[in-house]
């Protein structure tokens, strides 16, 4: 079947007595009684006889030279296994994890320094791991680590991208002396030039995407284990060596991990790491506590583990503390920007003109160097028809916690950056925020439309969403509503964004088993990865749309590499893609299952029709089901392996629409409504997509509004390493939400019609907070301090905007206690 086309059944369920399970309904979710009732296959729920723990000793400094390494103490400790080291593992052969690519200002390579495992000479980052100890007890384990000795000579640190590529800067690298990892440039510089100096207005802000801290529920975590087969002689250390040897004659690793990405950490770990084939690694996902992106890469603390059940032949576990991830885990976002929009005199974009810096962190790596060089760009110019760009980032390397995916991944970043300048220009021109969003918006007419970064979008009716929103928000009753907050003595706002995303990880093609179990039961297999998104319950609804059995039959399997192997869940891709690929596969399992039924029957096959779980004969009463179809086989089953692909990415779009007060006293806001209607294509299960929705929203108020990783300028010392100075979103950040979504524009280049949602809600939550937050700002007379506002707007720095710098007696009100209190208003 091509991209394009429907499937010939359709939503064929939904007139049979299975259509209330299938596409289009809010089914009970069949992930949920096994975690409501304690019975969830986490990492940390499995233990193995004779399993070991692993701990890790983490640098105290930003920048430093490691002198020496004296853990004889530590070695001494009963219990304690094993203490090693970064020079341990370099001369046991293990590698270093790959490089950016891309390439610097001058046209050489991308560079980085190598990031090894456990530091080797220099640490580059507080909390980066110099040692790994192996103990019986976890207990132990942290008990040696504190007897370990390292002598360290403190080198200079750079925590800012811009102090980083100042002249004198300390050097993280000595192949990068201006601390440039990577950068690209994309549009006309000419063409932007001359455009602005026709312009009616420029408009230019310098913006501050912070970074943060992902903080998935559940912290990382590995249990490894290795198994020597017979006549192993254990000594292969590279894929020179293991070529000739067979796996099951060269022993074998399974590790289980909390991850989003099985095979992208089996075959990192496999090639770059232990130099081994992918076959000898077993890599197993369970239930995932969140992910958000941030567990999409392979880490140091996987390799430790896998080398070490290799070395001690017993399994190893780890599992992270919340300081682990503060200091360890990549960390998102932190991007600096200069923005330039030239407008004619009637507001129509003539160019967009973006300087950005990334801190990319210690060791740039080609997800992080990527999100922001290339996957934000696509979307920078967003739903807008902008004529021309001129673009420069650049990738930053400073002595942070390196960088990487977190929800939106680049795309937030982009349209943070347009929104906010939309919203200034429409301040600096006297045009309502809706009317200049109206003038620029690209027509429908227009599509496939083809971005100046050279993206189509396949569909989209951008005007037409913004019309909903704006009815949903009770647009024009805003002023009745700033007159009773102005009553109770707050403030009032209101933000607009208008926006799309780009998903699909550039990854399109798909691998799908199905197996028709005589038992009764429908097995399957993805290489996508559940974890929290209730994307099971997602699939088996196509499922039951295609083979119209009741739900109950069908079982989903993934997270294990021996099953199946592909890109994994990033980028929203799990549904437009692997969602595609499972009702393709089904499909294909039905058409094989007719041949068969057809063999059966001693009729042709286009005689054979299906329905409610059964083949029959057009017009007779002879028939059979499917189940049984699949005992008659030799093999008692039915096994299809289909592999398919969709046309391209998919172009979720929404118009979000926020009301926020501030107490002028404090400073503090409250997120009193928000609104929004949202382009996903079609709709499998509409609660689901809600959730998706709401929680991202969550996630980008709390960069709006309270969320911020803070580094120490002079010591790089991480000063937000725990939940007391890193302030999460709660629950009832938003006084309500009202949530619609229009699946009147499907996507064009798949299967299903969909569109991704995972990180629509975080990637318009950001902006549409900040700009309701400026516009209560500017209504209450703060003037061009409103407009420079960073975030997060803590209660300190909206009052600072509000009444201008502190002076003597006029402190801001908690100034200096690093708290800050957001709620959902009254």
């Amino acid at each position: 079947m091509s991209a394009g086309q429907r499937s010939p059944q359709g939503t064929a369920a939904a007139g049979t007595a299975y259509g209330r399970f299938g596409s289009g309904r809010s089914v009970r979710r069949i992930e949920d009684p096994a975690l409501v009732t304690g019975r969830g296959a986490f990492v940390d729920d499995f233990s193995v006889e004779g399993q070991a723990h692993l701990c890790f000793l983490r640098s105290p400094h930003a920048h430093a030279r490691i002198v020496s390494i004296d853990a004889s103490r530590a070695r001494a400790m009963d219990g304690v296994l094993a203490v090693v080291t970064g020079e341990d593992l370099v001369r046991a052969g293990v590698g270093v994890f790959p490089g950016p690519g891309f390439h610097r200002p001058d046209g050489s390579p991308g560079v980085t320094p190598p990031r090894h495992p456990l530091a080797v000479e220099r640490v580059r980052y507080v909390g980066e791991a110099v040692a790994a100890i192996v103990a019986q007890t976890r207990e132990r384990a942290r008990e040696a680590r504190d007897e370990i000795l390292v002598d360290y000579e403190s080198l200079p640190a750079v925590v800012d991208p811009h102090a980083a590529i100042a002249p004198g800067a300390p050097t993280l690298f000595d192949a990068a002396p201006d601390n440039v990892a990577a950068a690209m440039r994309h549009g006309d510089a000419r063409a932007a030039d001359a455009a602005f100096a026709a312009a009616a207005h420029v408009v230019a802000l310098d913006l501050v995407n912070q970074r943060l801290a992902p903080s998935p529920m559940e912290p990382r975590a590995v249990l490894a284990q290795y198994e020597e087969a017979s006549g192993a002689t254990g000594d292969e250390t590279g894929v020179e060596k293991g070529v000739e040897a067979s796996v099951e004659a060269s022993g074998r690793w399974t590790l289980r991990l909390s991850t989003q990405m099985p095979t992208g950490a089996r075959d990192t770990l496999a090639n770059e790491l232990l130099h081994v084939r992918p076959e000898r690694i077993r890599v197993v996902a369970g239930d995932v506590g969140g992910g958000f992106g941030m567990k999409t890469p392979l880490y140091p603390e996987d390799v430790v583990a896998a080398w070490a059940a290799r070395e001690l032949r017993r399994p190893i576990k780890w599992c992270a503390e919340r300081s682990d991830e503060f200091l360890g885990a990549v960390h998102g976002r932190d991007v600096s920007t200069r923005a330039e929009l030239a407008l004619d005199a009637n507001g129509r974009i003539l160019a967009l003109r973006v300087r950005s810096l990334a801190n990319v962190g210690a060791y740039a790596s080609a997800t992080a160097v990527a999100i922001q060089l290339l996957i934000g760009p696509w979307v920078q110019t967003s739903v807008y028809d902008v004529p021309v760009i001129d673009f420069d980032f650049r990738a930053v390397l400073t002595n942070t916690t390196p960088t990487g995916a977190y929800r939106g991944a680049g795309r937030p970043e982009a349209i943070y950056i347009i929104e906010r300048m939309m919203d200034a220009a429409a301040r600096r021109l006297g045009i309502e925020q809706p009317e200049l969003r109206r003038r620029n918006l690209i027509r429908p007419e227009q599509m496939p439309y083809r971005n100046p970064m050279g993206q189509t979008y396949d569909s989209g009716r951008f005007e037409s969403i913004l019309d909903q929103a704006l009815a949903l928000s009770d647009w024009n009753g805003f002023d009745e509503r700033r007159a009773e907050s102005a009553k109770r003595g707050r403030l009032r706002g209101r933000g607009l964004v208008t926006f799309l995303e780009w998903t699909g990880g550039n990854a399109f093609e798909e691998r799908v088993t199905v197996d028709i179990a005589a038992d009764g039961y429908i097995e399957i297999v993805s290489a996508t990865q559940a974890m929290g998104q209730g994307i099971a319950t997602t699939y088996a609804q196509l499922a039951v749309d295609a083979f119209q059995v009741p739900i109950d039959r069908i079982r989903i399997r993934q997270g294990d590499t021996d099953l199946a192997n592909g890109f994994g869940s990033a980028g929203s891709r799990s549904l437009f893609t692997g969602g595609s690929a499972v009702r393709v596969a089904s499909d294909r399992t039905i058409a094989r299952a007719r041949e068969l039924a057809a063999d059966a029957f001693e009729a042709a096959p286009d005689d054979i029709e299906y329905a409610n779980g059964a083949f029959r004969i057009v017009g007779t009463d002879r028939a059979i089901g499917l189940f049984e179809l699949a005992g008659r086989q030799p093999a008692r089953r039915i096994y299809v392996d289909s592999t398919s692909a969709v046309g391209g990415p998919t172009w979720p779009n929404g118009c979000h629409v926020c009301e926020v007060e501030i107490d002028p006293d404090t400073g503090e806001v409250f997120v009193v409504d928000y609104a929004s209607v949202n382009d996903v294509g079609r709709v499998i299960h509409p609660t689901i997509v809600r959730g998706q929705l709401e929680g991202g929203a969550v996630q980008g108020i709390g960069q709006a509004l309270c969320e911020r990783i803070v580094y120490e300028a002079e010591s790089g010392q991480l000063q937000s390493a725990s939940f007391l100075d890193y302030a999460l979103p709660r629950a009832g950040i938003v006084g309500r939400f009202r949530t619609e979504l229009d699946p009147s524009i499907p996507c064009a280049l798949n299967p299903l019609g969909v569109k991704g949602v995972g990180e629509l809600g975080t990637i318009g939550a950001t902006p549409c907070v900040m700009n309701a937050v400026v516009d209560a700002l500017w209504r209450g007379e703060a003037g061009e301090r409103a407009l420079a506002l960073q975030m997060p707007a803590t209660a300190e720095r909206v009052w600072e905007a509000l009444h201008g710098a502190s002076g003597p007696g006029r402190n801001p009100p908690g100034a200096g206690s690093g708290t800050q209190s957001v709620g959902a208003g009254s």
